[in-house]
């Protein structure tokens, strides 16, 4: 989970305060203790000396705004004005933004263009605005000027990572059912205010529960593991207790976490001890110093493989240091002792540090082993690379993919279309019962894996495409429109598996407007930020949302993640059929997908991350 420390919209010059007025409210200061007050105020702000690009340093601040939409206010500054703007902060008061750029040149050609432009009635006001603090450092001055200030206890791993774990299983299981059921009344509760057509399908709307999970303890096949220093200075491979802005950069160990299994452990400690021995630094945040930052590792239940992707951070490396660094991991892990109870059946280096602009992914580089690991789902046996997703819960996964199946019952007359289709397990899963299926997913190496995971499988009726899903959603339907054969009703279904903040905007309105999709399974491992996606399916036609509403029909959910807070929300959206479907729908003639998506493919949506400090894993 990740805590983002707040904006500090930028100062204004106070009037001169009469030299009484100051004698009464302010104490005297010693000048060792102003000394002392302005080397902390000098550290909040330490980061913005760094030899590493941060946007705070170009950053404005845009005023007199009043109601707007993030998106469109993304639109006025990359489109109409194009802007090459870095980051967009907009605080919940939402009268102004701050906008950051990469250079001062961009900065000023921003304030030069917005200061006095008129958008939606209102003229605007642009300023330079002063960076933001740094939050750990803020966040200890504030503790320092606690004089009586009493130790706060800080968690544990197992209180920061899995909360659930003293509670019995079938009492997690009853609290994430009471939990999911409220927020389907909820959702359900304003798509009623939102839409009266709704109601009638609202009525029959069912919630099935919570299915357990086949494994309860060590079903994490993936884990990112954050290298730092415990509570008495130790170095440590595990979990941060926090988070920066929070002030924490404190780790533990997660021998004693339970789910997590016995070759992840094993990883953690075989790198700690490596960490501990090399003369390479673990690496700190407060300060940006040090190399070893994380390690995600990576393991098959079904073949035992264990993948290691060690993170490092090169901005202080040079290129021989680089070079002798990847040599000591190689060493390291192809030298483990025979008896060990594990091994690194795959290794890689990912170069991780301040990204590039335009720069989506931290790179990874092979050292050595083999290049993948396998896994089985449904049957079927899957590729997975470094940075491809997949299930975090193998058994659970099987679980998911089979009442989804259920749900929407799909027959040898169905299409069905993956958006965010991974490695292309839900596609490949879904591809036995249908007549064809498609997927669509924006990493590259995810589609490899799908296309390689379905030759492997001996599965042809099935096609994937690398980009954005809101490129390609259009151009998926025309081509399973014009396979239909003449005088066959369509049946065409589509699942949606996004990440956890859901789809994007443009991705619903394609779904909305593709009149051939007449049932859609929504699997979303974070219900809450879904919520917003699940209004835009049933909301009423629109100019932005065309096409007839999805109505949700039945939820269940798939415990994919004992002991902990999250659980996996399946949702079955079904639209009333239009009595008259638009003859251009289908088309004249067959667009091939990639050139479809190539005409209508727009401005890539994805900011820069926030380049100071990464969030713990969790």
């Amino acid at each position: 989970m990740e805590c983002v420390s707040g904006e500090i919209p930028a100062e204004t010059v106070d009037k001169p305060t009469e030299v009484k007025e100051i004698k009464e409210d302010v104490k005297e200061t010693s000048p060792e203790n102003a000394k002392v007050e302005t080397e902390k105020a000098g550290e909040e702000f330490a980061y913005l000396e760094r030899n590493e690009f941060t946007s705070e340093i170009y950053k404005i601040e845009v005023k007199n705004l009043g109601y707007f939409g993030i998106g469109e206010f993304k639109k006025l500054l990359r489109i109409t004005l194009k802007l090459d703007v870095t980051k967009i902060k907009s605080p919940t008061r939402k009268e102004f933004a701050f906008v950051c750029f990469r250079t001062q040149e961009d900065q000023q050609r921003a304030l030069e263009t917005l200061h006095g432009y008129k958008w939606k009635g209102k003229v605007l006001k642009a300023q330079a605005a002063k960076a933001s603090a740094d939050p750990l450092q803020k966040k200890r001055a504030a503790e320092d000027q606690e004089s009586e200030r009493k130790p706060k206890k800080q968690r544990t791993a197992v209180e920061a990572t899995c909360p659930l774990s003293h509670i019995p299983y079938d009492q997690q299981l009853q609290q994430k059912s009471e939990e999911m059921s409220a927020l389907l009344a909820k959702y359900t509760q304003e798509l009623r205010r939102l839409n009266p057509r709704a109601k009638p399908h609202l009525d029959k709307f069912k919630f099935e529960g919570v299915l357990p999970s086949p494994t309860v303890n060590g079903y994490r096949n993936k884990n990112e593991f954050t290298v730092g220093k415990n509570a008495a200075g130790e170095v440590v491979v595990g979990f941060r207790l926090g988070c920066y802005a929070d002030g924490s950069v404190e780790v533990a160990e997660v021998q004693d976490l339970p789910h997590l299994p016995e070759q992840a452990k094993w990883a953690a400690r075989s790198f700690q001890e490596l960490v501990r021995k090399s003369k390479f630094l673990p690496f700190n945040p407060d300060g940006n110093v040090g190399h070893f930052r994380q390690l995600m590792v990576r393991c098959s239940s079904a073949t035992g493989e264990l993948m290691l992707v060690p993170g490092i951070y090169s901005s202080n490396l040079s290129q021989e240091e680089q070079i002798e660094l990847k040599q000591e991991l190689k060493s390291f892990y192809e030298e483990v002792e025979e008896d060990a109870a594990y091994k690194c059946t795959s290794l890689y280096y990912q170069d991780v540090k301040h990204r590039e602009a335009g720069q989506m992914i931290n790179p990874v580089e092979h050292i050595s082993g083999s290049t993948h690991i396998t896994d089985t789902i449904q049957g079927l046996q899957f590729r997975i690379s470094p940075l491809a997703f997949f299930q975090i819960n193998t058994g659970g996964a099987n679980v998911l993919y089979q009442k989804a199946i259920d749900l929407v019952a799909p027959t040898k007359d169905t299409t069905m279309l993956d958006i965010c289709c991974g490695t292309g397990t839900i596609t490949l899963a879904f591809a036995k019962h249908c007549k064809k299926v498609m997927g669509v997913e924006i990493v590259p190496d995810a589609i490899k894996d799908a296309e390689f995971n379905a030759q492997a499988n001996d599965i042809k009726n099935c096609k994937f495409f690398t980009g954005n899903a809101d490129d390609f959603i259009k151009s998926m339907v025309r081509e399973a429109l014009y396979e239909q054969e003449p005088g066959k009703p369509m049946d065409l279904i589509a699942v949606v598996d996004p990440p956890r903040a859901g789809l994007h905007h443009r991705s619903i309105a394609a779904i909305r407007s593709a009149d051939a999709i007449n049932r859609l399974v929504y699997v979303s491992c974070n219900p809450h930020s879904a919520k917003r996606n699940f209004i835009e399916l049933a909301r009423p036609e629109s100019k932005q949302y065309k096409g007839e509403p999805f109505y949700p029909k039945s939820a269940l959910a798939v415990d994919m993640f004992p002991h902990t807070t999250h659980t996996e929300l399946v949702i079955l959206f079904e639209r009333e059929p239009k009595t008259k479907v638009a003859a251009d729908d289908a088309g004249d003639e067959k667009t091939p997908p990639e050139e479809e998506a190539a005409e209508s493919k727009s401005e890539a949506t994805a900011e820069a991350t926030s380049e100071e400090n990464p969030a713990s894993a969790t």
